[in-house]
């Protein structure tokens, strides 16, 4: 269960409940922000280097005031190709304070996300899951000390 406080109150939310997802959201938006810093003033491409773990690529898609769509994903190399996984298309809604992963290229290839991926028979099962992804990785990325550069001033 997802403990959400509001207004000086605790309350427990569903898990894969529309509540639970909301507050699922902010928790990725939180954690992004930890990651990135400010969210409205990342660069349009950037990596993150760690001694404990493969470089992080973050690409920027899309910018307008209030949202942000991103890229982000490891890149693994193999005899034939490059291949991104988790291949996670992000979108934050900035006023709102939540990060959404809307998309995955296909299921993860490696072992250690395999295990939170789950075929989806629905729509809120789909972005349930999405998004539980997104969120163990996030706090998989901060537990081993990515962060990116900080961004410049943009106009």
């Amino acid at each position: 269960m997802f403990i959400e406080t509001v207004e000086q109150r605790v309350r427990l939310v569903r898990p894969r409940s529309f509540a639970g997802l909301m507050t699922l959201y902010e928790s990725n938006h939180a954690r992004l922000r930890q990651l990135l810093g400010n969210l409205r003033r990342l660069p349009d491409d950037a990596v993150s280097t760690s001694a404990r773990d493969l470089d992080l690529y973050l690409t920027v898609e899309e910018r307008s005031p209030y949202t942000t769509a991103l890229h982000m994903t490891y890149w693994f190399e193999d005899r034939l190709a490059r291949n991104p996984d988790p291949d996670l298309r992000l979108r934050i809604y900035h006023d709102a304070r939540l990060a959404e992963a809307v998309s995955c290229a296909d299921a993860p290839r490696h072992e250690a996300l395999r295990r939170v991926w789950q075929p989806a028979a629905s729509a809120m099962e789909q972005r349930w899951t999405l998004n539980m992804l997104l969120n163990k990785w996030l706090e998989f990325c901060l537990d081993n000390r990515h962060r990116f550069p900080a961004a410049g001033v943009r106009p």
